[in-house]
């Protein structure tokens, strides 16, 4: 699926907006996917393990938190072999395929009966996921056109983060009410909208399949650079995750918050999001370098704002909303960073980010769940949070220290599979 395809005819700029809205409308889903679980959380454990619930409430609440691993891990695997499954594929046909696979796993997720069979429906909703998004970023850019790359990521990022304001509050509100399994019937509902939006609004994307090469795909795992851009993302993403999993059980057992607020403080995040994933795709059309290290500068205000005031209602929000924005930040940058180190594999570099995401998401939720779990309280996440914040940073000091000696690297190396006129031509610029 190179980048260089070219839209038909069809692709004129009045149907740009809804193309780009139709492919929001599936990151809109997705976050919804991957999020509720942990707005959900105590619900779903009290109703599949009422027992251990009642006998150990934290051990019960660690237990269930492998539904959110499930998922992430699902993503981690599924967003480089799906890539490279679907790479020959027109993009159109691939995204269509993709949400697809949404609609059947949150279907499975809604009326799975076992725990088991959960974590399993779960696991196997997340393959699609960083393929989604990957292709899904490649033809937002090819729409908006050159120089917009982050832009085009945080548009279709911004889907998610979106889903983080209005979709998940409304959708844990409606859980709480009527029961957990009707919010993966409305999550399917929405990919339902999304495969028919797409298969009615987004124009014809053309790919030249000869141009397109396995191999070249495959070899950007041999450039160094991506993999620290995937170690920037994996440790960085464990800060937000660590607390995010476990946000429920933090608002209702330490900030003694009533369950019916719960949704404000999930769209208090969701707002952080927002504004850091466009805030983000801006900033990095700029400078990837002073984004990703801004980014990691917002995120850590947060968590320190949450160690000392998230026993306070309007600490916790503040908080939140700060490490929300952060996080979300680090998104469409990543994503940008990954399009500049991995051009030779397109959609495979775009898929590794969420990859990278979601190695962050089961990181952070097992973490958080073990800290809790040996006795060290809700604020223990956080601390958490805060290490691997730390720790992302670092990597990314050391990623961008390393760029010119890798540039000059990448201008030497031949890849017979695939074309790299571009970079003797244009090589990367340290950002």
């Amino acid at each position: 699926m190179s980048s260089s395809s070219t839209t038909s005819a069809s692709a004129q700029p009045r149907n740009v907006l809804p193309a780009l809205l139709a492919l929001s409308l599936g990151g809109f889903g997705i976050g919804s996917s991957e999020f509720i679980a942990m707005g959900l959380l105590p619900s779903i454990t009290q109703d599949l393990f009422p027992d251990a619930y009642s006998s150990s409430r934290e051990a019960a609440l660690a237990h269930s938190g492998w539904l959110v691993g499930a998922y992430a891990l699902g993503v981690v695997i599924g967003a480089p072999t799906v890539a490279i499954g679907i790479a020959k594929l027109r993009q159109k046909t691939a995204l269509l395929t993709l949400v697809a696979a949404f609609v059947i796993g949150s279907l499975a997720s809604a009326v799975l009966p076992s725990f088991e069979g959960i974590v399993l429906a779960r696991f196997l909703t997340g393959l699609p996921h960083g393929a989604y998004f990957g292709v899904a970023a490649l033809v937002a850019a090819q729409l908006l056109g050159p120089g917009r790359r982050g832009l085009a990521a945080a548009t279709v990022i911004g889907g998610l983060t979106v889903a983080n304001v209005i979709g998940i509050p409304l959708i844990t509100w409606l859980g709480l009410l009527v029961g957990w399994r009707s919010a993966y019937l409305v999550i399917a509902g929405i990919f339902l909208v999304t495969l028919v939006s797409i298969a009615l609004v987004l124009p014809s994307i053309e790919t030249d399949s000869k141009a397109v090469s396995i191999r070249a795909e495959i070899g950007v795992l041999r450039r160094g650079q991506v993999w620290l851009a995937l170690g920037i993302g994996s440790i960085g993403f464990s800060s937000l995750f660590a607390m995010y999993a476990y946000l429920a059980p933090l608002a209702e057992h330490y900030t003694k918050l009533a369950p019916e607020a719960l949704p404000w403080v999930l769209a208090s995040t969701g707002v952080g999001m927002t504004i850091g994933n466009f805030g983000g795709g801006w900033a990095a059309d700029r400078n990837v370098r002073l984004s990703t290290y801004a980014s990691f500068a917002v995120m850590l205000t947060g968590l320190l704002i949450l160690t000392s005031y998230s026993s306070n209602p309007i600490g916790l929000i503040l908080g939140v909303t700060v490490v929300g924005m952060g996080a979300s930040a680090l998104g469409p940058t990543l994503q940008t960073r990954l399009m500049d180190v991995g051009k030779e594999g397109p959609t495979l570099a775009a898929a590794l980010n969420h990859s990278a995401f979601n190695v962050g998401n089961a990181l952070g939720a097992v973490i958080g769940g073990m800290v809790i779990s040996v006795g060290l309280g809700y604020l223990a996440p956080i601390w958490t949070g805060i290490i691997f914040s730390a720790a992302g940073l670092a990597i990314a000091c050391v990623s961008f220290a390393l760029d010119g000696r890798w540039v000059s690297k990448f201008r030497e190396t031949t890849d017979t599979a695939a074309d790299t006129t571009h970079y003797a031509e244009k090589p990367l610029v340290r950002h």
